[in-house]
């Protein structure tokens, strides 16, 4: 800390606290009404001597744990601007045989606050170091909303899976006002989405919807393709068109659908070489005589 216990929190009681919202002057207080222990972390961010510490107490004057009293307001309340950007920076592998370190030696070369990364594969969706990374950046925009805020990578494919999944990064990027960094690629630079780089928040969300869209019609034209071959998805059928014709020949001839049942066999499936129940023989010859009266 660069500043003595005091002066930290005379420093951070010249701002409004973003929290709990006490005036300049007073220090934090908790929900039940007294005087907090530490004053809340995005009030103390907005000081950058103390943007590195984890907590900065408040004061045994100021009666910690006692029913909370506004102070008198500051004589001057100067505008604590950060002029340098805060960069949190986010660094992933698919596995461990991927080399990692170039990407956090380069993310410590952009002189980022806070580096997060991990080894973790493409096909899982939750990334909770993602996840911490990003939360980090909300919380120093929510408590400097004046400061830049820039979410560093080293290039775009380390954020996510495919274009659809960089739409959604990218559009909660856009609403909390944050900064993309990219470090290497064809798209190297810095992206402001309330800027000049909007046109590029704007191009990966019409490249995800043109990619969903894809997704969809290529799945549909799938469908139809198996569904010509006989092939309709979904679950085998228990009972197949072989033994619903033999079953409904017995049921002509006056047999119980019980005592037809036991003389099925499944074919496929994990119920392979048992016999259907009577409750799912009964369920076909229902909608077979259903097709047969919808055809007619």
């Amino acid at each position: 800390m660069d500043l003595a216990p005091n002066q930290a929190a005379a420093a951070v009681e010249r701002n409004d606290c973003p929290k709990c919202e006490v005036p300049g002057g007073s220090p934090c207080r908790t929900r039940g009404g007294k005087t907090a222990s530490k004053y809340h972390t995005p009030r103390f961010v907005l000081i950058a001597a103390l943007r590195e510490e984890l907590e900065v107490p408040v004061p045994a004057d100021r009666g910690p744990g006692r029913p909370w009293k506004e102070g008198p307001a500051p004589a001057a309340v100067p505008a604590q601007r950060g002029s340098k950007p805060i960069r949190i920076g986010y660094a992933r592998t698919s596995t461990a045989r991927q080399e990692l370190a170039s990407q956090l030696e380069a993310l410590a070369a952009a002189d980022c606050h806070k580096i997060y990364s991990e080894q973790i594969r493409t096909r899982i969706k939750v990334r909770p170091e993602l996840e911490a990374a990003l939360k980090l950046a909300r919380e120093f925009k929510e408590a400097a909303p004046d400061t830049p805020v820039i979410f560093t990578v080293h290039e775009l494919k380390r954020l996510a899976r495919n274009a659809a999944e960089l739409m959604t990064l990218s559009t909660e990027l856009q609403a909390a006002g944050i900064q993309l960094e990219l470090l290497t690629g064809p798209l190297t630079g810095i992206y402001d989405p309330n800027g000049m780089g909007a046109m590029f928040f704007a191009v990966l969300a019409v490249a995800g919807q043109i990619e969903r869209n894809y997704i969809r019609e290529k799945t549909l034209e799938g469908q139809v393709t198996a569904a010509k071959k006989g092939n309709h998805g979904g679950r085998p059928k228990v009972i197949d068109d072989d033994m619903l014709t033999f079953a409904q020949a017995l049921k002509d001839k006056g047999v119980p659908v019980p005592d037809i049942a036991k003389k099925l066999t499944i074919k496929t499936g994990k119920n392979a070489g048992t016999s259907p129940s009577v409750a799912s023989l009964y369920r076909a010859l229902a909608q077979s005589e259903q097709e047969t009266e919808a055809a007619s």
